[in-house]
């Protein structure tokens, strides 16, 4: 059946391959810019919101502290002492005023350049006991003596809660300065007489207290604001907003009212995201407003670099499709009469244009390059069977990392399932150092005090899977930590000799890792337990000299072995048999070698 693209031209041939080509790259381009946004929202968003819940802790202690304060300037005796009605001389109640005025003071005092807090004590003296006092409040902190024309309403409130505290959003009450301000409201009780309010003990100015907390947060063009109840700004990062209501979207206004959950919520409305945390126990939530422009700045900015690509892209393949459409006619006749009076075994020409990157120069390249290939046929078998070799031997080690990985994850989930997450940081630090070593940024070999540490962690993790103390014994000389070995070889025979070995033998059970030099220049370690069971060790010996028979069994020494025979020849590789005073023994021959006898060993870890 004919192909209906013959009937078209090979210029809308190339046009449809471009198209074909180029709108499915274009779509998922566009698509996955798509997701990439929606996942960064979502990922940011919820690390935010964690955010948020850490920042309402952070002015939660801020209270606290206030609270504190508060109780102790109210057990203060001083405070105790100034209590209208007793008749005492005017003499001593100016003392008195004048202790308590310094008590405050010394209290609205900040400290380390933070921004201070002031404390002013209100007393009801309806006889006026204390004339002498300032009845105009000129400066933010001090004693003041009310009456009942001049309470505030607040006063009222703070005496029916009897000594709990609230937050108000009051004016300053300076003579000057009627701004508002954010103020910490308590009732002073009579501790001496059991019952009674002396007055209330009011802070104020915290809204700065707050801001600074909030301040410490960075929210990208972002602005944070704490509320009450009714939406009333207590607090801001941006002062003009102070006692004015927040104007929230409706479905979030909704769920800020109905939430009685102190765990986080958030909302993504129009082009900002909105961050809200529960209520505290001043009834107050913590605010986040943050524009998604400045979150996905950076994210737009990549955006717009790709489709910049894009198009270029476009236009240089329209270019290019071009210059292919007008120069297919080529010299197919050279060709033609080159394959004619070629003869196997004559000198190849030098192949002409050689310029030519399009079908036909691909043609004429692959016809004068067959012949030669004929020529070097036997050199590049040989480097065929260098490069298959090369590619068994990662296929063994990218076969061993998942084994171990999967029974060090194995652990992990026990270990987690059992106790919680009491212990599962330690292992899964001693899981990255098992991965770092194993993965070691491709070098084929490692120290063997690096293998060592491989192994150590993977016995440090097998402690926390057992919960007994695994006695591992290390006789490794010094002078031969620097000798190259196999990397991932220590840990499969010391895994074998946990699980084949020692498992149920407690703390009866030992594992010695031995090494030493050999005649001749080798290198011999060991890896010896001395457990109970029997072992056929002509079965496994068996095992290893033929790998076709039996794979499932005996796989974590039948890899090592390989992959040393591989490394260094068949002269090298894995021995298994009796230890001496009972149990068995690994024993691995391998050539004495370090950095400076290996100069083609890849650096890194």
């Amino acid at each position: 059946m004919l192909n209906p693209l013959t009937r078209l031209s090979v210029r809308l041939q190339l046009i449809l391959l471009f198209l074909f080509m180029a709108l499915p790259i274009l779509g998922l381009f566009a698509y996955g810019n798509m997701k990439a946004e929606t996942i960064m929202k979502d990922n940011v968003t919820g690390a935010y919101a964690e955010l948020n819940k850490q920042n309402l802790l952070m002015i939660n202690k801020e209270m606290d502290g206030i609270n504190r304060i508060t109780t102790t300037i109210i057990q203060n005796p001083v405070t105790q002492r100034i209590v209208p009605g007793r008749r005492e001389p005017v003499l001593d109640r100016v003392k008195k005023y004048a202790e308590m005025d310094k008590l405050l003071r010394a209290y609205s005092t900040g400290t380390d350049g933070e921004t201070p807090v002031y404390y002013s004590l209100y007393v009801y003296d309806p006889t006026d006991e204390f004339y002498f006092a300032p009845s105009i409040q000129m400066t933010n902190n001090g004693v003041y003596f009310l009456t009942s024309r001049t309470k505030p309403a607040w006063f009222e409130k703070a005496v029916r809660l009897k000594g709990v505290g609230f937050v108000e959003m009051t004016a300053t009450n300076t003579a000057f300065d009627k701004s508002p301000t954010l103020a910490y409201i308590r009732a002073v009780n009579n501790i001496g007489e059991g019952s009674g309010v002396i007055g209330v003990l009011v802070a104020y100015q915290l809204e700065h207290k707050i801001a600074d907390t909030m301040r410490s947060v960075n929210l990208p063009g972002g602005d944070i604001s704490l509320v009450d109840e009714a939406g009333t700004v207590m607090s801001s990062t941006l002062p003009d907003r102070l006692g004015t209501r927040l104007e929230l979207p409706a479905v979030l206004a909704e769920r800020v009212a109905q939430a009685r959950s102190d765990l986080p919520f958030h909302l993504i409305e129009g082009d900002w995201i909105y961050v809200a945390s529960g209520k505290n126990s001043l009834h107050l939530r913590l605010i986040y407003e943050i524009p998604v422009q400045a979150m996905l700045q950076q994210q737009s900015e990549l955006k717009n670099v790709i489709l910049l690509i894009s198009a270029v892209y476009v236009a240089v393949g329209c270019i290019v499709m071009i210059y292919f459409w007008r120069s297919l006619m080529t010299p197919l006749q050279r060709l033609s009469l080159f394959v004619r009076k070629y003869e196997p075994g004559k000198l190849v020409p030098e192949t002409p244009g050689q310029s030519r990157r399009d079908e036909v120069g691909v043609l004429i390249s692959a016809v004068y390059g067959m012949a030669r290939r004929l020529n070097s046929l036997i050199a590049d078998k040989y480097q065929a069977d260098i490069r298959q070799k090369e590619a068994q031997l990662q296929i063994l080690y990218h076969q061993i990392n998942p084994h171990l990985l999967y029974n060090t994850l194995e652990s992990i989930y026990w270990k987690s399932s059992l106790e919680g997450h009491s212990e599962s940081a330690e292992m899964i630090k001693d899981l990255s150092k098992l991965m770092k070593i194993s993965l070691s940024r491709g070098r084929e070999l490692i120290t063997l005090a690096e293998e060592s540490e491989h192994a150590a962690a993977y016995v440090a993790l097998q402690r926390r899977r057992y919960e007994a103390e695994l006695r591992v014994l290390w006789d490794i000389p010094e002078e031969l930590g620097a000798a190259l070995i196999p990397k991932i070889t220590l840990q499969p025979l010391i895994e074998n000799a946990i699980i084949h070995g020692i498992k149920h033998m407690g703390e009866d059970g030992e594992i010695v890792v031995a090494a030493r030099a050999a005649e001749g220049g080798d290198l011999l370690v060991t890896v010896g337990d001395n457990g109970y069971k029997s072992v056929d060790y002509a079965a496994i010996q068996r095992w290893l000299a033929e790998p076709d028979r039996s794979p499932s069994i005996g796989y974590g020494i039948r890899n090592i072995d390989q992959r040393i025979r591989l490394q260094f020849g068949p002269r090298y590789g894995l021995g298994i048999g009796p230890r001496e005073g009972g149990g068995t023994e690994v024993r691995l021959l391998l050539p004495l070698l370090d950095d400076a006898s290996n100069p083609g060993q890849p650096r890194g870890e």
